[in-house]
C-alpha cells in the first residue's frame, strides 16, 4: 500500500465516528477526496460524495454509460449516554450490534460539546459479587461510564449531555504479515476502499461518471437504507458497488460448512444471491480474472446484511454488487484484516468501472 494511503487510513480509522455522529471521519474523507476528485460534497444526512466526470456521459435511455456509485459506510458501532446520575456516572445504551461482554473494563472516548472526553466503563468488582452473579453475562444496563466526575453538574460542565455518542478507546495497530487492527474496520475501510478506487480512476479515467460515497448510519439502519439509499436516489445511480466487511473463517472454532472458507489475504469476497445483480456479479468476476486479482465467492440466499439490500431496490432498481473484505473479530475493539485485501478490492472496483460502456446491458437475460 502507498505510504500516503496507509497514513490516511490510520487517521481515518482513529477518528471517532459512531452511527449518527460521523462528522469527524467524514471531514477527513472529504479533505482527502479533494486532492483528486472533480467535485466533493456532503448532504443533509451526513453522507460524503466525491465524483469524477466520465468521458461517456451519464444520460439515461442508452445515450451514455451507466452512472456508477461506489458505497462504503463510514460509521462504526459505539455507545450513547442515556442518563447522567447525581454522582456523575453516565449510563448508556449501545449503538449497533455489540456483544455486551466486550464492554467490561474498556476505556471510551465520548464526543462532548467541548471535544473528546475520556471515560472508563465500570462494573462491580468480581470480589464483591455473589457466586451466582459471577456467572452472568454483563448487560449494558448494569454498566456505566465513569468520567471522573463526582456530581451530575461536574459531568455537565465537562461538556456532556444526554444523547452524546462515544466509541471504545482502541487505536490502530500494525501487526505481522501486513495485518492491521482497529475498532472501526467495520466499515470505515469500505469508505477507504471506494475512495482509493476513485483515486486509481482519476489517474486513468473510465467512460462512466463515478461517485464514491462515504455513507452514514449503516450500523443502525441498514435494513431501511440509512444514508446509502438516500444517496443512491439522489444520484439516480444505475449501477452500485457496495464495499463492506465479511467474516473471515480462518480461526479456531469456525464451521466452514455453514460460513464458507474465507481467509485473510485471499482477496475480496464477491457475493451471489439476494440483492446482487447477476450482470454486475459476472462483470466483477471478469474484471478480477483479467486483472489477476484473487477472490472468494460467498452465498447470500436471503439478504446480505449490508447497504446493498437497500440500494438494490432504490428508485426503479439499481444493478448492485457487493465486494467484501475478510475480517476477523467483527464488532469488537480489535477487528483485524489484511492490507493486501484493501488494495485488491480498490483495484477490482477500478477495473469494474472501466468495463462499463454504452453497450453494457444491465438486464439479466
Amino acid at each position: 500500500m502507498r505510504p500516503e494511503s496507509l497514513e490516511f487510513l490510520k487517521r481515518l480509522l482513529d477518528a471517532p465516528g459512531p452511527s449518527s455522529a460521523e462528522s469527524r471521519p467524514a471531514r477527513l474523507w472529504r479533505a482527502e477526496a479533494e486532492r483528486f476528485a472533480d467535485r466533493v460534497t456532503a448532504d443533509v444526512g451526513g453522507n460524503s460524495l466525491a465524483s469524477l466526470d466520465g468521458a461517456g456521459g451519464g444520460e439515461q435511455g442508452g445515450q451514455g454509460v451507466p452512472r456508477l456509485m461506489f458505497a462504503g459506510h463510514i460509521d462504526e458501532i459505539g455507545v450513547m449516554i442515556s442518563y447522567i446520575d447525581e454522582h456523575g456516572f453516565c449510563h448508556f445504551e449501545p449503538i449497533g450490534g455489540w456483544d455486551t461482554q466486550v464492554f467490561v473494563g474498556q476505556r471510551v472516548l465520548l464526543l462532548g460539546r467541548t471535544g473528546l472526553i475520556p471515560g472508563v466503563i465500570g462494573k462491580r468488582a468480581i470480589h464483591l459479587m455473589e457466586e451466582e452473579d459471577r456467572k452472568k453475562v454483563s448487560r449494558a444496563r448494569d454498566l456505566w461510564i465513569d468520567v471522573g466526575a463526582t456530581t451530575r453538574d461536574e459531568a455537565l460542565a465537562l461538556g456532556l449531555r444526554i444523547g452524546d455518542a462515544g466509541v471504545l478507546a482502541s487505536m490502530v495497530q500494525e501487526f505481522a504479515n501486513g495485518r492491521i487492527v482497529s475498532r472501526s474496520l467495520d466499515n470505515r475501510i469500505g469508505a477507504f476502499v471506494v475512495l482509493e478506487a476513485l483515486r486509481l480512476l482519476a489517474a486513468d479515467r473510465p467512460q462512466a461518471q463515478v461517485t464514491a460515497v462515504a455513507t452514514t448510519q449503516e450500523e443502525i439502519a441498514w435494513q431501511t437504507g440509512g444514508g446509502a439509499r438516500t444517496t443512491a436516489v439522489a444520484l439516480d445511480a444505475q449501477v452500485a458497488i457496495v464495499v463492506d466487511v465479511t467474516h473471515a473463517t480462518d480461526y479456531p472454532g469456525m464451521d466452514k460448512n455453514r460460513h464458507g472458507d474465507i481467509r485473510l489475504g485471499s482477496g475480496p469476497v464477491l457475493s451471489r444471491g439476494s440483492a446482487i445483480s447477476p450482470v454486475v456479479f459476472d462483470l466483477l468476476v471478469e474484471a478480477a480474472e483479467a486483472e489477476g486479482i484473487p477472490y472468494t465467492l460467498q452465498a447470500a440466499p436471503k439478504h446480505t446484511g449490508t447497504d446493498a439490500d437497500s440500494i438494490y431496490t432504490a428508485n426503479r432498481g439499481v444493478a448492485t454488487g457487493l465486494v467484501s473484505v475478510p475480517q476477523r473479530y467483527m464488532h469488537s475493539p480489535s477487528e483485524m484484516l489484511d492490507l493486501a485485501d484493501l488494495e485488491r478490492a480498490a483495484r477490482l472496483l477500478a477495473a469494474f468501472a472501466r468495463r462499463l460502456t454504452r453497450e453494457t446491458d444491465l438486464v439479466p437475460r
